[in-house]
């Protein structure tokens, strides 16, 4: 992926004390088991992304800490509440709240117009008049440049642009924690680089995220990097908060250098 950004970050949030805190989390189904006891903690205002082989766990373990399915044992802590001890409907009420997701295919209606598919989530929370509602999701769009699109429909914009809109629509309701599946996975590269521009912004604006990815140039836009294999977290780099500085493209660069050097060092 080649860096494309140029224009002026907002400032660093401080990380502060963690958001997410998982405990031992195991994920089995049927009699294969997929996380075999996974510890990690999120800081407040931290940007994550994990990475490892195909079949490592990368999703599962998204999907259990971020309540999207349950864990097989274990806790998981999110913003000072328990996922583990939530029924459904109390579960469902906390991701629509508190969490936002985006994922590699885009999850859109098609029967709405790009603005109702962002309003939607923040329709069923309740949480404030549609006329609000609208007024939101029409400034998320032109923040993410996709103003122009709000009346139009899915067939009408291309896959970067419905991968900005699944951006306004999870951060719709303001979440405390973005979480993020190949975010970027079904983008050519110049549309990649767009979207993690976004997400780091969204995030140098205090929105913790944390995403799964390939890519070692997404991994490069990140503060710190948890590789997993066979269901463990088996090693983390820090990299540090990224801040392109006066040339984004050579720092980009010499971050997603340090990533595969530190993978291939390790023969990951």
């Amino acid at each position: 992926m080649t860096a494309t950004t140029t224009r002026t970050l907002h400032p660093h949030a401080t990380i502060g004390r963690p958001i997410l805190s998982a405990r031992g989390v195991t994920k089995s189904f049927g009699d294969t088991t997929v996380l075999h006891g996974v510890d990690l903690d999120v800081a407040e205002g931290e940007f994550v992304s994990v990475m490892g082989p195909s079949g490592s766990g990368k999703s599962t373990l998204l999907y259990a800490i971020s309540g999207m399915d349950a864990p097989t044992t274990g806790t998981v802590d999110v913003a000072g509440t328990e996922l583990t001890t939530l029924n459904r409907k109390e579960l469902s009420r906390l991701r629509l709240t508190r969490m936002g997701f985006v994922f590699q295919q885009i999850h859109l209606l098609k029967n709405l117009s790009l603005l109702d598919n962002v309003v939607l989530p923040a329709h069923l929370a309740g949480s404030a008049p549609r006329a609000e509602l609208n007024r939101r999701a029409r400034e998320l769009m032109e923040r993410t440049g996709v103003g122009h699109l709000a009346d139009h429909d899915i067939t009408q914009a291309s896959g970067g642009q419905l991968q900005r809109v699944g951006i306004c629509r999870a951060l719709i309701n303001q979440p405390r924690i973005l979480f993020g599946d190949e975010p970027t996975g079904a983008l050519d590269s110049t549309a990649a680089g767009e979207i993690m521009d976004i997400l780091t912004e969204l995030n140098n604006d205090g929105t913790t995220v944390l995403l799964v990815t390939h890519d070692p140039a997404v991994a490069a836009r990140t503060d710190r990097l948890v590789h997993l294999r066979d269901g463990l977290i088996e090693a983390e780099l820090h990299l540090g908060r990224f801040t392109p500085g006066a040339d984004p493209v050579a720092e980009l660069r010499r971050r997603q250098l340090q990533v595969q050097d530190w993978l291939a060092r390790r023969d990951l």
